[in-house]
C-alpha cells in the first residue's frame, strides 16, 4: 500500500538492498503499538543506549536476542507470579501498571552491535556501540605515476 515507487532510486544503486527492506518495514509500522515506552539516547562519539520502561517486570521475564540487524526485546509475564499473588491474598481494585506480554523489534545498522543490558529501577538499559570495521573506514589511494 505504499504511494510511492523507489525502484528508480535502485537502478544506480549498489549494496543498498537494505534500503527496500527498511522502507517495507516503515510501511507495517502500527502506530497503537507503543508498549513498553521506550528512549533512544546518543551517549557519545558511537555510543547509544536504549532505555524501556518494563515496570513490574523481572529480568528473568525479559528476553534480548540480537538476530542479523534487528535487536529484539520480549516481556512475558510469568504465569506464576498471578498465582503467587492470589496466594498472597492480593486483589487489584485499580491495576494502572501495565504488565502484558510484549515484543519490540528494532532495525539495527550493519556497524552497531549490542554490548550489553542492565535492569535498573524497572528500566531496561540496552548498551549499542557503533564499530566501523577497517576495510570500511576512509583510506588514501596512491596513484602510480
Amino acid at each position: 500500500m505504499r504511494g510511492f515507487d523507489i525502484a528508480p532510486l535502485l537502478r544506480s544503486s549498489i549494496g543498498f538492498e537494505n534500503l527496500n527492506r527498511l522502507v517495507d518495514y516503515a510501511g507495517r509500522v502500527d502506530a497503537g503499538d507503543a508498549f513498553p515506552p521506550y528512549n533512544i539516547e546518543k551517549l557519545g562519539d558511537g555510543a547509544y543506549r536504549i532505555q524501556m520502561a518494563v515496570a513490574g517486570f523481572s529480568p528473568n521475564e525479559l528476553d534480548i536476542t540480537v538476530q542479523e540487524n534487528t535487536l529484539i526485546v520480549i516481556g512475558q509475564t510469568a504465569p506464576e507470579g498471578e498465582a503467587q499473588a492470589a496466594e498472597q491474598g492480593r486483589v487489584f481494585l485499580h491495576r494502572g501498571i501495565a504488565k502484558r506480554a510484549f515484543e519490540r523489534r528494532f532495525q539495527l545498522a550493519d556497524t552497531i552491535k549490542v554490548t550489553g543490558a542492565g535492569f535498573e529501577n524497572g528500566l531496561l538499559n540496552i548498551a549499542l556501540v557503533r564499530e566501523i570495521p577497517e576495510h570500511k573506514k576512509p583510506r588514501k589511494v596512491a596513484i602510480d605515476g
